[in-house]
């Protein structure tokens, strides 16, 4: 698309892990730029804070600190910019702790993505891309496809996801707002949340301290790397939908074993394990069919993971 330069976006999340990598790649394609975050200590604001370092640094951009919750906030923003695409990246993470938690992801995956629903349920002219989670097929058959029924989650974070997706799809039937839901699959790289294995798995490794492995290590994911996900985001914004649900994933399944050798190998430093049973909330395997992501816009993960871990590793080192 050669238009980015006369775009304006809202990216909301935008101090995250993807959010400030879309951040960076909206802003390299000329946009304008203005980002929702309320810093959230789920981990420390200060990572966030250097995450935008560079960004905040180019004259399109401009922060918002603030919660998508409140009405004077979102009020604000929308009544002052007409945007052209709504990446709604904003969300209460982490799996486990939605177990103990369960109101206070209700109210930002859910409440939170009604607020900004409501903010341009008015201007059909305004794309809705929703940053929505492989987590809402729960233990279903694999490869995880769109088309399967979502209908049993196995923690209140994924299942405050599935109900944002619901929402969505009303919103955009009543008021014919363009959206597409990109479903990510365990999204790693640089700049990735501290809680998410990835990151804690190599930290452990290089500190040379304990890491937790949960069961057997026969548990697997579909890893997808940070730089392949924005590109899948970028494809969806230049190719809107009336309504779309898709994939974006590795689409290649790796174990919890085999995950812990290839970081072992790429550091060269042998993991120190402590075993510990399987929490609940978390699922057994995850895989993506990425057939309709490739049909639909063009896309397809370019970074293996080898490549992935050796860049996320070279990151942390530094």
């Amino acid at each position: 698309m050669k238009d980015w330069p006369q775009k304006t976006c809202l990216v909301t999340g935008g101090a995250g892990f993807i959010g400030s990598h879309l951040v960076d790649r909206l802003l390299s394609l000329g946009a304008r730029v203005i980002i929702i975050d309320n810093f959230d200590p789920y981990y420390t604001p200060q990572q966030k804070e250097k995450n935008l370092q560079q960004a905040l640094k180019n004259k399109q951009c401009l922060l918002i600190r603030g919660d998508i919750k409140t009405n004077s906030v979102l009020g604000d923003v929308f009544s002052k910019n007409r945007f052209d695409h709504v990446f709604h990246l904003a969300a209460k993470a982490g799996v486990r702790k939605s177990l103990t938690k369960p109101d206070q992801y209700y109210q930002t995956n859910l409440i939170g993505t009604l607020k900004i629903l409501e903010n341009i349920k008015d201007s059909p002219t305004t794309q809705f891309i929703f940053g929505g989670s492989s987590s809402v097929y729960g233990e279903n058959n694999i490869p995880f496809t769109e088309t399967q029924a979502t209908d049993v989650q196995i923690s209140p974070y994924a299942s405050s996801k599935k109900a944002a997706e619901l929402l969505t799809r009303t919103y955009a039937h009543l008021y014919k707002i363009p959206t597409t839901i990109l479903r990510f699959f365990t999204v790693y790289g640089p700049r990735c949340r501290p809680d998410m294995a990835p990151y804690k798995f190599i930290d452990a490794i290089l500190s040379h301290r304990t890491l937790t492995k949960f069961g057997s290590g026969n548990s697997s994911r579909d890893y997808t790397y940070i730089d392949d996900i924005i590109d899948g985001l970028i494809a969806a914004a230049e190719n809107p939908f009336t309504f779309e649900v898709i994939n974006l994933g590795g689409s290649q399944s790796i174990s919890l074993n085999q995950f812990i050798d290839l970081i072992e190998n790429t550091t060269r430093t042998k993991a120190k394990i402590e075993i510990k049973p399987i929490p609940n909330g978390d699922v057994k395997k995850t895989l993506a069919n990425i057939n309709k992501a490739k049909k639909m816009l063009n896309w397809q993960p370019k970074i293996d993971l080898k490549k992935g871990i050796e860049r996320t590793v070279a990151w942390m080192k530094n």
